[in-house]
């Protein structure tokens, strides 16, 4: 298969199960801030980022050796998975053992230790659920993978409901939904991949064990890094400010997943195909095309999403959350960098150079802690989101100097300052004018140059993927004729 139709090919099944689960976090907004108070749902995203940063250091990270190595054609699976359980298992002993030191955090309003138990079956639980969900996508099974981000958004759904509406749980609800969906998930792989069959009972497996750890514990402090760069920013602005204060930035958060939506569904797919092609005559040509249409259609996103910012928070959050549309322009910006950079990664994840993604994150992180320092206490959470947009474009810098050492990427950096500009012009405006006709028609210029910035790529974004739809059509009828 053409290696462009194999990319859209996954990236329609991804697409599937990944636009139903990130979908679920803008479907359930107005239901959750309305079951949930300001603080509340502050103190119930806290534990969930605290759970994130605590899976890669509990596991290793080792499920991204999972999806590595099985998706290399001489490694036994077997030993792959074997190695990832026993890691997850040993991981969570010696957490489930340290656990009572974790209990004593507390951030300002914010006590952690009153929700020590459910962190700990928060992260045995998810942490298995991304092992198998990497593993499965790494053998192979993409279907598999799209259809579980079905079942995940169906559970999570009525979990959600179940929790905060009948019963009234409140933060506990929360958590436990996500923890019960998780676990759905991990019983659907186990019976439908078969996961029993790739965990062998030998103690050895030959030096694949060496291999995974070398390659997954150096992600261990990248994705601390990028946690910090992502999330920090909340629990500075709990401290700085309130709970009450970072449940009204954590809404915001929300609408910027868009781009994420967007994102996420092809970086699925692309990951598999860079592997597939690193060592192609044609790989930089392949990336740059690549890179090109996936860059303009995450820009595109963006200045859609200023635009219409103020109306999808009045759709999506309830009225005593709407004031934080204020923080949204910002973090969309920050949102659009973190994804061209996640685009990056894909050359790391090739050429094994964990170590580099290490240190190319580390100079976001920093940026990031100093910034929030700085701006937080000076301008409140939109500082935060400043501080976040520095941070990704330090860490794009650093990234597009070093990857050129193993592949030539053609940015387009011209067109992406321009790219750039119209997103900070559109947020000032949003930011200072007030609403109404004349915002508006700015903000449809802006967005209107946008999409002529990038109408060559979109249009071939959109031819690759209706022929895909074409062929498949045809294809159907074929065999329903």
């Amino acid at each position: 298969m053409d290696k462009y139709k194999k990319l859209a090919s996954n990236t329609l099944i991804f697409a599937i199960g990944t636009f139903s689960s990130k979908a679920l976090s803008f479907l359930l907004m107005p239901f959750v801030t309305a079951m949930m108070s300001t603080g509340n749902y502050g103190a119930a995203d806290l534990i969930q980022q605290t759970v994130n940063v605590l899976i890669p250091i509990v596991t290793l990270q080792v499920n991204s050796a999972a999806l590595r190595f099985s998706l290399d054609k001489a490694a036994d699976k077997r030993d792959v998975f074997t190695v990832g359980v026993r890691t997850t298992l040993a991981g969570f002993a010696v957490f489930a053992l340290l656990s009572p030191f974790i209990s004593k955090i507390s951030i300002n309003d914010f006590n952690l230790g009153e929700y020590i138990l459910l962190i700990v079956v928060f992260v045995l639980v998810s942490g298995f659920r991304q092992l198998c969900q990497q593993f499965v996508r790494g053998s192979g099974y993409v279907k598999l993978f799209a259809i579980d981000g079905i079942i995940a958004t169906a559970t999570t759904l009525l979990f959600t409901i179940l929790f905060l509406g009948p019963f009234k749980w409140g933060i506990t609800g929360y958590v436990v939904a996500i923890i019960a969906s998780d676990f759905c998930s991990i019983v659907f792989f186990a019976l439908t991949a078969k996961l029993y069959r790739y965990v062998t009972p030998r103690l050895f497996t030959k030096g694949i064990t060496g291999q995974m750890l070398k390659y997954c514990v150096p992600l261990i402090p990248t994705v601390i890094l990028w946690w910090i760069i992502n999330v920090s920013d909340r629990y500075m602005v709990t401290y700085f400010i309130n709970s009450s204060a970072n449940g009204l930035y954590t809404a915001a958060s929300k609408i910027p997943n868009f781009v994420i939506l967007f994102s996420q569904i092809f970086i699925d797919a692309w990951q598999l195909s860079a592997v597939d092609e690193y060592n192609a005559e044609d790989r930089s040509k392949f990336f740059t095309n690549v890179f090109r249409v996936y860059s303009g259609g995450v820009f595109a996103v963006a200045s859609g999403l200023i635009l219409t910012c103020q109306l999808i928070t009045k759709i999506l959050v309830a009225d005593s959350f709407y004031s934080s549309w204020q923080f949204v322009p910002i973090l969309i910006i920050a949102t659009t960098y973190s994804c061209i950079v996640n685009f990056l990664a894909s050359v790391y994840m090739a050429e094994k150079k964990s170590l580099m993604s290490l240190l190319t994150a580390m100079s976001g992180a920093v940026t990031n802690i100093v910034l929030n320092l700085v701006f937080i206490p000076k301008i409140g959470a939109n500082g935060a989101a400043v501080a976040t947009v520095c941070a990704f474009l330090v860490v794009f810098v650093t990234r597009g100097l070093n990857t050129r050492r193993y592949i030539k990427i053609n940015f387009r950096l011209p067109i992406m300052l321009v790219e750039t500009a119209v997103l900070i012009t559109q947020s000032v405006l949003m930011l200072t004018l007030e609403t109404g006709i004349r915002l508006y028609a700015f903000e449809a210029v802006l967005f209107a140059l946008m999409l002529a910035l990038n109408i060559k790529p979109l249009k071939e974004l959109a031819q690759l993927v209706l022929t895909k739809f074409l062929k498949r059509g045809k294809t159907e009828g074929q065999e329903n004729g």
